[in-house]
């Protein structure tokens, strides 16, 4: 199965089972069960998924994932202009990063932890052979499928700041807000602005926001992590002065 068609598979077993799209994502502090507005991202293809569970640390309710070669995720539905909200913030902790990580690297793709924002697919700029690749799916599985993604990550050598392609598909950017083990075991909170970040990692403006995932996987580098994701919020930028 061609990368491509691995990506779209993922995504289109996933989509149905979400309800309507929300203005928010679900918050983990906030909810009973992870069935309440997310949903598993299991990859056909890998047998080992990463474990995912509500657990409270300090007081508050966070999600806890573990990974030990192995990859999976989880994914909520929303729809978002990013003009309106393009500010993306969570808070996340990991228990170490991976030897063998490299974000350049098809055998070093993993993280122990990263979130995924997926966008609207653009039809009129995409390629003859792409549009038609993606009306087969969705015409199978009667499915609208997302586009282009921006990856946050915990990298491991890449610098921290770098936007870099996925070296599985193009359509994907790693974008690398924290790197190294400097703070493993520390809760950090990130902020990334969204419309910024879309159009330095793609050259253009970008589309609704219609999808937001986590994943914490190593079955590429075959290494173990556990990571704990705090709320993830889309709030409106500060404005500016004029």
């Amino acid at each position: 199965m061609t990368v491509f068609f691995r990506l779209l598979l993922v995504w289109v077993l996933a989509w149905p089972m979400l309800a309507s799209a929300e203005e928010r994502v679900p918050a983990f502090s906030r909810i009973d069960s992870l069935d309440q507005g997310w949903e598993p991202l299991n990859f056909p293809d890998i047998e080992r998924h990463s474990q995912y569970e509500l657990v409270t640390v300090d007081g508050t309710q966070v999600v806890k994932a573990q990974t030990d070669a192995s990859a999976s995720g989880l994914v909520t539905l929303v729809r978002v202009p990013p003009e309106t909200e393009p500010v993306l913030r969570w808070r996340w902790k990991v228990s170490n990063v991976y030897e063998q990580g490299d974000a350049r690297r098809k055998s070093g793709d993993d993280y122990p932890a990263r979130i995924y924002v997926a966008f609207e697919f653009e039809p009129d700029k995409a390629g003859f052979f792409e549009r038609m690749k993606r009306a087969a799916v969705e015409t199978f599985f009667d499915a609208q499928l997302p586009g282009n993604a921006l990856n946050y990550i915990w990298a491991n050598t890449l610098p921290q700041g770098s936007i870099v392609p996925n070296p599985f598909t193009e359509t994907t950017r790693m974008v690398a807000v924290n790197s190294g083990p400097k703070q493993v075991g520390e809760w950090v909170t990130v902020e990334r602005n969204i419309v910024a970040d879309y159009r330095e990692a793609f050259g253009a403006e970008p589309p609704p926001i219609v999808g937001i995932g986590i994943m914490s996987d190593s079955d590429n580098t075959g290494e173990s992590a556990t990571a704990w994701y705090g709320d993830i919020e889309l709030i409106t930028a500060p404005a500016t002065g004029g």
